[in-house]
This record gives structure tokens, sequence and C-alpha cells, in this order.
């Protein structure tokens, strides 16, 4: 009997009233882990709403993952993953700079025909692009095609210039990821749940 009025009074507790305190300590805890990503926020670019969500991400993956009550925690957790993967490489524009890891330049300021300013010339020294379009077949080939922001031909030589045709092939692969990102946000964010 002592038993049984101990359990109701605990459980009136926790229905009533201990809810609230657990639920301030969370908010406070809240606050705690949020407050580094708060305060280095700007408004400025979104490189500072990527931070937010991959911080938002990362915090309901370890949530759900760590908690594992639903049959598909485990995988939402990796997809979660994927995406903070997705917005590291949107972010810092991997994608974009990758070409630069297969060629080699130099550059120099020299002067200018205006007066009190300089000219940056570059020189290339060695460059690998090759390898870079063997990595992107079909991305190489869209290229070619005529897809891209900037002409990959010559205008006064009527050459292909095989830069151009890296800086259009890593244009796309960063339009792809971003749009592959946001494509699984799309489908997958109103399964995220507990």
């Amino acid at each position: 009997m002592k038993d049984s009025i101990i359990s109701d009074i605990t459980d009136w507790w926790w229905k009533n009233i201990g809810w609230m305190f657990k639920d301030f300590y969370r908010s406070i805890n809240n606050v705690i882990r949020w407050f580094p990503i708060i305060w280095k926020d700007r408004d400025w670019d979104d490189s500072f709403i990527f931070t937010i969500l991959k911080t938002k991400l990362k915090f309901q993956a370890e949530y759900i993952s760590k908690r594992d009550f639903h049959t598909r925690a485990k995988r939402d957790a990796e997809i979660m993953n994927l995406c903070i993967r997705l917005i590291e490489k949107v972010r810092e524009e991997y994608y974009s700079m990758e070409y630069y890891d297969y060629h080699e330049t130099e550059y120099d300021f020299i002067d200018s025909d205006v007066p009190n300013c300089k000219e940056m010339v570059f020189n290339e020294i060695s460059e690998n692009f090759d390898d870079y379009f063997k990595k992107y077949p079909l991305i190489h080939k869209r290229v070619l095609n005529g897809e891209g922001w900037v002409s990959i031909i010559d205008e006064e030589s009527g050459e292909i210039i095989k830069k151009r045709v890296a800086m259009n092939m890593g244009h796309i692969n960063h339009s792809r990821a971003r749009k592959l990102l946001f494509k699984i946000l799309e489908s997958q964010i109103e399964c995220w749940w507990d």
C-alpha cells in the first residue's frame, strides 16, 4: 500500500511538475551548447547559415542515434551525417576549388599601363588536368558539349583551354553537391523525429 502511494505521488509529480524542471534543464543545456555558435554568427553570407544548419543536424543526429527509439533511427543519423559532410563541402567550396590540385601556377605583379597599378601575370608551371577529367568523365563530357559558365574556347587560337574546362567542371560539381544537399533535406527532414 505504501509503495503504491509513493508510486502515485511520483507519477503525479512527474506528470504535473517534474517535467517542467526537466524541460528547464534541457533549455539551459541548449543555451550553453548553442552559445559558441550564436556568438560567432554574423548576417554576412551563406557560410553562417550553413554553420547553424550543420550544428543543428549534428546535435539531432547524435540525439536520434543515441536514443535509437525507432527502426530508422540509425539510418536517419547516417543521412544527417551525410548532409553534414555535404554542408562542409559546399561551404568550403571543395568541388569549385578541387581542380587547383591538378595544376601548379606561379603569379607575379608587373607594372601596368595604368599609373600606380600593378598587373597580375600567371605562369603555369605544371598541369595534370587529364587525371581530373578522368575522375569526372560525365561532367567532362557535359562541359565539352557547352555546359558551364565560362567559354572553354580561346578567342585567339580557337583551341580548348583545359583550365577553363576544369573550372567549369568544378562549378558544375559544386552546384550538384549543393542541389543534392537540399534534395536530401527536402525528402528526409520531415522523417527525422524521435
